[in-house]
C-alpha cells in the first residue's frame, strides 16, 4: 500500500504551495513553542496512551459504524454505512482534537483555553475539556451564530465558559477566528488558542488532522470486520476540514478508495450566497495560512452563507487545497434545500438525526449511491448530531407547532410564570 507521506513539519508548514506560518511576529514564538511541544508529545508514549485512554473512557470511542440498510434500500445502488461521530462526548467529532490540544496546553503549563466556534460544537467541546482539566475558558462566537446555535451557547455557559459575542463584520465564524487571535496575542503567557479545524497558521493544520485521524483508523478496522475489505467511497462535509481529513487521511495511500468532500453550496453557486471555496474561491493568505478563500479582486473576504453554521466560513484548510490540486479528493457542493431533504430522508429511514453540517455529506450520498453497484460500499461521516440545529431546522421547515411553543414560552416569561 502506498502511503501519503507529506509531513508539514519537514516543509516549513506547507502542503505543496499551501499552508505556512503567515503570522504576526509576536505570535511566532508561541507557534514555535506549540510545534516543539507537539513533536515532543507525539514521540511520548505516555502522552499518546493518556490521549487514547481519554478517547475511550471519557469520549466513548470507538464510535459505531452503522449499515443504513433502509437508507440504502430506498436509494438503490451502494450499501451505505454511517460513521456515527455524534455519539461521542459533546455530540460531534470536535472532542477528539480538543482533548489532544488540552493535554498539550497542560504540558506547556497554560492555565487558560480560548477558542473560536461557529456551530458551537467546537466551543462546547472546548468548554467541556476546560471543565475536565480545570482551565479557565473563553469562547468567541459571532452574534449571528450565537442566535442560531443558542442550545450550545447555553451549555457552554453552564460548563463555566465565558461566551463572548463578536458584533462586527459578518458576525459569523470568520470574525470569531479574528477575535480569538487578537485575544491570544494579548495573553500569550498563560493562554492556549485551541484551533478547532485543520487550518490557521502552522502547526495547527497538522496537529488537528493528527488528533482527528482516529476517525479514519476506526473506519478502516470496522470495515474490515464488517465487510472484509475497504470501502469504495468515503464522503464527508468540508468546512475548515477536520472531520473529513480525519476520515480521509488514513486512506490516502489506498488508490482504490475514492474520497469526496462536500462544501456548502448554500442558495446555489450562481447566487453568490454560498460557502464553496473550490467553486468560486481565489488563492490568498488570510488568518495565518495560504489556501483558497472566497474573496474579491482586492483580497477582501466575501460574505458567505450556509444553513449550517459550521460550514459558513470563507476559507478551507491548506491540506484540502493540496489534495484538491492533486486530484486525490473530489470536492462537490450541496445546497441548503438538498441538505434539508437529505436530513429528512435519513431521519425517516434510519431514525438518525444528523447535524446540518453532516447532512451535506448525506446529500452527496443521495446523489451518488443510486449510480453505484449493489456490491459497492460507501461510508458517510456523520460528524455530529442534529440536536443543536432544532431552531434552524424548525424555522426552515416552517414548523408552526414549534414556533407556537417558543412564543408561549416567551409570553410566559414576560408574565413571570
Amino acid at each position: 500500500m502506498k502511503k501519503y507521506t507529506l509531513d508539514s513539519f519537514s516543509t516549513g508548514g506547507h502542503f505543496g504551495p499551501y499552508g505556512g506560518m503567515y503570522a504576526p511576529e509576536m505570535l511566532v514564538p508561541a507557534l514555535q513553542e506549540l510545534e516543539a511541544a507537539y513533536l515532543e508529545a507525539r514521540a511520548d508514549k505516555g502522552f499518546q496512551q493518556e490521549f487514547e485512554d481519554l478517547l475511550r473512557t471519557y469520549s466513548g470511542r470507538p464510535t459505531p459504524l452503522y449499515l443504513g440498510e433502509n437508507f440504502s434500500r430506498r436509494l438503490g445502488g451502494a450499501r451505505v454505512y454511517f460513521k456515527q461521530e455524534g455519539l461521542g462526548q459533546t455530540g460531534s467529532h470536535k472532542i477528539n482534537n480538543v482533548l489532544g490540544q488540552a493535554l498539550l496546553a497542560r504540558r506547556m503549563g497554560k492555565k487558560r483555553l480560548i477558542a473560536e466556534t461557529g456551530a458551537g460544537q467546537h466551543g462546547l467541546a472546548t468548554a467541556t475539556a476546560a471543565a475536565r482539566f480545570g482551565f479557565e475558558c473563553e469562547i468567541f462566537m459571532g452574534e449571528v451564530d450565537m442566535m442560531r446555535q443558542r442550545p450550545n451557547v447555553f451549555w457552554m455557559e453552564q460548563l463555566g465558559a465565558t461566551v463572548t459575542p463578536v458584533p462586527y463584520g459578518t458576525r459569523t465564524l470568520k470574525d470569531a477566528v479574528n477575535e480569538s487571535f487578537k485575544n491570544w496575542i494579548e495573553n500569550l503567557e498563560d493562554t492556549h488558542l485551541l484551533v478547532g479545524s485543520a487550518l490557521s497558521a502552522h502547526p495547527y493544520p497538522t496537529i488537528v488532522r493528527d488528533f482527528q485521524c482516529v476517525i479514519g483508523h476506526e473506519v478502516r478496522s470496522q470495515m474490515m470486520q464488517a465487510e472484509g475489505r475497504l470501502p469504495d467511497v468515503l464522503v464527508a462535509c468540508v468546512g475548515g476540514g477536520s472531520n473529513s481529513l480525519g476520515m480521509f487521511y488514513p486512506f490516502l495511500g489506498d488508490e482504490q478508495v475514492e474520497m469526496i468532500g462536500v462544501e456548502a453550496a448554500g442558495l446555489g453557486i450562481g447566487t453568490g450566497r454560498h460557502s464553496a471555496r473550490f467553486q468560486g474561491g481565489r488563492l490568498g493568505v488570510i488568518e495565518g495560512y495560504k489556501s483558497y478563500f472566497l474573496q474579491d479582486e482586492d483580497g477582501q473576504t466575501l460574505g458567505t452563507h450556509s444553513v449550517a453554521a459550521g460550514l459558513d466560513y470563507p476559507g478551507i484548510g491548506p491540506e484540502h487545497a493540496w489534495l484538491h490540486d492533486l486530484g486525490r479528493v473530489k470536492y462537490t457542493g450541496a445546497t441548503d434545500s438538498e441538505t434539508l431533504e437529505a436530513m429528512k430522508l435519513l431521519m425517516r429511514t434510519e431514525g438518525l438525526i444528523p447535524a446540518l453540517e453532516s447532512a451535506h455529506a448525506v446529500a452527496e450520498a443521495v446523489r451518488r449511491a443510486p449510480a453505484m453497484r449493489p456490491d459497492q460500499l460507501m461510508v458517510v461521516n456523520l460528524s455530529g448530531r442534529g440536536d443543536k440545529d432544532i431552531f434552524i431546522v424548525a424555522e426552515a421547515l416552517g414548523d408552526r407547532a414549534w414556533m407556537e411553543f417558543l412564543r408561549s414560552k416567551v409570553e410566559a416569561a414576560d408574565h413571570g410564570e
